[in-house]
């Protein structure tokens, strides 16, 4: 199988030094820093109105910064109009022009710079987004996915150092988006070009990015790889908005060694100290976290063959539902209230139905700790529009 050939651009750094935007006396986004590497892909992630949108039309020079400086491969271009900057930006509804057919879509850019040899940088493009034999049909008579490609194809071509994103696959139903996820993710890497990418679809984020900025509220609330994130949280509403967390209201009863005792209701739990980002003195209070996959059930008469060591609560099943790879269950915990469990359906214990007594046990490992300051709700029940 011979290998597409694909242009030889490369990514450039983009620098966000200080970077606000506000519209009167509504601030969309508060002063930050950040950056984004060469050649990664990037994910600006959060739900409608955290400032995500505002922070990539900044980057676009679609909207001027209040403070701070934008700069591209170390070149400032704060106040540098779009069309000098070199970033192209792939819109939700693509923007395709209906009356040209696919190639010249794809070749638009190149005309409008006065190229006049476009034959085999396009024909490179569409084989790229593996849209070759489709070059003569109209926008209209492609797929959402495939007028997606064609609009990445569009920007690409034009060997920007940057591509911007705005919720390109927001469009699309589920089963075409997820295909679509490894679809953009396999053309980033051949192409080798910084993406940045605007999305208030957790998965799709975790999915795609090397490096993840979660935003609430204007703000960065926490960066870093997607498992990163995901395991350690460090804040509540990172905690509930990527996925699901149990989060227990928790006393400090003994601290300075490598873990931590924790009272919750009747129960001891313990909690590794490097994992706890909140202060954990004795008689202080946490939030002791654990995500739903990472808890087993077992029956109240098996109670004895739960490992020695675990953290264990006891509680009765009040809800599960049956969801093909797992079953779902909400589990009521005297004194804690209700907590989340997923366990794989592999083999399923029968008596695991509403109504039935149980022990909750799980590896103490997998508990993260957090500031029991901070709203316990955070993050957890967000509209999921694109902002």
């Amino acid at each position: 199988m011979t290998k597409t050939a694909t242009p030889q651009s490369s990514g450039g750094d983009v620098r966000l030094q200080g970077i606000s935007k506000t519209y009167g006396s509504f601030t969309a986004v508060h002063p930050l820093d950040l950056t984004v590497p060469a050649g990664s892909f990037f994910a600006l992630l959060g739900a409608s109105g955290c400032g995500k949108t505002t922070t990539l039309r900044m980057i676009a020079g679609l909207e001027e910064p209040t403070t701070g400086t934008v700069e591209l491969s170390g070149q400032d271009v704060t106040v540098l109009p779009p069309y000098k900057r070199q970033v192209n930006t792939v819109f939700q509804n693509y923007a395709l022009f209906p009356h040209l057919d696919i190639y010249e879509n794809v070749a638009f850019g190149l005309r409008r710079r006065g190229i006049k040899s476009v034959k085999k940088q396009v024909e490179e493009m569409l084989d790229l987004v593996q849209l070759g034999p489709m070059a003569r049909r109209k926008p209209q008579q492609l797929s959402g996915g495939q007028q997606q490609r064609v609009a990445v194809a569009r920007a690409l071509i034009n060997h920007p150092q940057v591509l911007l994103l705005d919720e390109p696959l927001g469009a699309l139903d589920l089963k075409l988006r997820r295909q679509m996820q490894l679809e953009l993710k396999r053309i980033q890497t051949e192409v080798g070009i910084t993406f940045v990418h605007v999305t208030h679809d957790q998965e799709e984020a975790m999915t795609m990015a090397d490096t993840v900025a979660v935003m609430n509220g204007g703000r960065v609330e926490q960066l870093g790889a997607p498992a990163d994130l995901y395991e350690n949280p460090a804040t509540t509403f990172v905690a509930n908005f990527l996925g699901t967390s149990n989060l227990i209201e928790a006393e400090v009863v003994e601290a300075g060694g490598e873990e931590l005792l924790l009272k919750a209701g009747d129960a001891k739990l313990r909690l590794p100290a490097g994992r706890c980002s909140a202060s954990a003195r004795t008689g202080e209070k946490v939030l002791a976290g654990v995500r739903p996959e990472k808890v087993a059930l077992k029956h109240t008469d098996d109670a004895g063959a739960i490992t020695e060591g675990h953290n264990r609560l006891p509680g009765r099943i009040k809800d599960a539902s049956f969801i093909g790879v797992s079953t779902q269950y909400v589990i009521e915990v005297p004194g804690l209230g209700e907590l989340a469990v997923y366990e794989q359906n592999i083999e399923r214990d029968g008596r695991l139905v509403p109504g039935a007594e149980i022990v909750l046990h799980w590896n103490p490992a997998h508990t993260f700790g957090l500031d029991a300051a901070q709203d316990i709700q955070a993050g957890a029940d967000l509209d999921e529009e694109a902002a």
